[in-house]
């Protein structure tokens, strides 16, 4: 077995050399002829074998030499292509595993792939949607959709938007039930809340230029937006939730923005998040980033919104 020490991969790259160009090779390697020489000496001692026969005016492979030069050949090309495969560079290729919340997976996400795939027939898509915050090493992921604030992390975060929050309800049940006009009417309105634990138990509202909190607190309780969005839309009270999960919702009236007046102003931030300590970034994650942040609209200005 080889010393650790020893490159053989460069011997093999110098060695190629000399066979195809002779005494042209150190100005092509920019070495000495001297050290070039000296390599090949060492490399014959390290085999125990020789593998020119010199003279004078030209170099002479021997049936070893041959040998030797035809397997290196064969070696270089195969580290060429080795490098090629998984450089940043490279066509994207490979198993692109995502983790999405599922919100953003139905509305946005999955709507995207199949043309990112028609983009890109090298790259298979492994889509996994879930409420629950996974660590990507442990779930072998090299994606994920995060919405609201960061944890501190060595996960690297690129933004894909800011979408603002908004209390909405369906036709059906503010018929019935008549529509807020403050934010002190909830009291007497059905809510759809949350019920997990980081979830806070009121609503943030813009009075008087102030941000005040009014009680949330609901018979209708769920543990991820999708729910909420569809409880609304079966008239079971009024919820909030981010304008990229209702916005087609309410663009097709199955739910009607209400105390839009007193909004609050608050968003949140989409983020696309990814290992990215470890060197640069396999080709079809990097792809994928960059179709994600040309494609998603997230955002919901002001002038597009349905106003009750």
């Amino acid at each position: 077995m080889a010393r650790a020490d020893v490159n053989r991969s460069g011997e093999m790259e110098v060695f190629a050399r000399v066979v195809e160009e002779g005494t042209a090779a150190a100005k092509a390697l920019s070495m000495a002829p001297s050290a070039v020489s000296k390599l090949v000496a060492r490399l014959e001692a390290r085999l125990g074998s020789r593998l020119v026969n010199r003279s004078t005016r030209k170099l002479q492979l021997t049936a070893e030499g041959l040998t030797f030069h035809e397997r290196a050949l064969r070696v270089l090309a195969d580290l060429d292509e080795a490098e090629r495969a998984v450089s940043a560079c490279a066509v994207p290729r490979g198993r692109l595993r995502i983790n999405s919340n599922v919100p953003f997976g139905l509305h946005h996400l999955l709507p995207l792939v199949p043309r990112f795939m028609e983009r890109h027939p090298q790259v298979q898509v492994d889509v996994t949607l879930t409420d629950q915050v996974i660590d990507l090493l442990d779930e072998r992921a090299e994606l994920a959709i995060r919405v609201g604030p960061l944890r501190p992390s060595q996960l690297v975060a690129r933004k894909l938007g800011d979408s603002r929050m908004a209390l909405v309800a369906s036709p059906d049940y503010l018929a019935r039930r008549g529509t807020p006009a403050h934010p002190a009417d909830l009291a007497a309105h059905d809510l759809v809340v949350f019920n997990f634990a980081r979830h806070c138990d009121e609503w943030p509202f813009g009075l008087g230029g102030e941000r005040v909190f009014y009680p949330a607190h609901g018979r209708a309780m769920v543990g991820d937006g999708e729910s909420a969005a569809r409880l609304a839309m079966a008239g079971q009270g009024i919820t909030r939730l981010s304008m990229f999960h209702i916005a087609g919702d309410i663009a097709a009236g199955r739910l009607v923005p209400v105390l839009e007046a007193f909004n609050s102003g608050d968003v949140e931030t989409i983020s696309a998040v990814y290992v990215g300590h470890a060197g640069p970034l396999p080709a079809r994650v990097r792809a994928f980033i960059d179709f994600l942040a040309a494609e998603v609209d997230v955002d919901w200005p002001m002038e597009r919104e349905v106003r009750a």
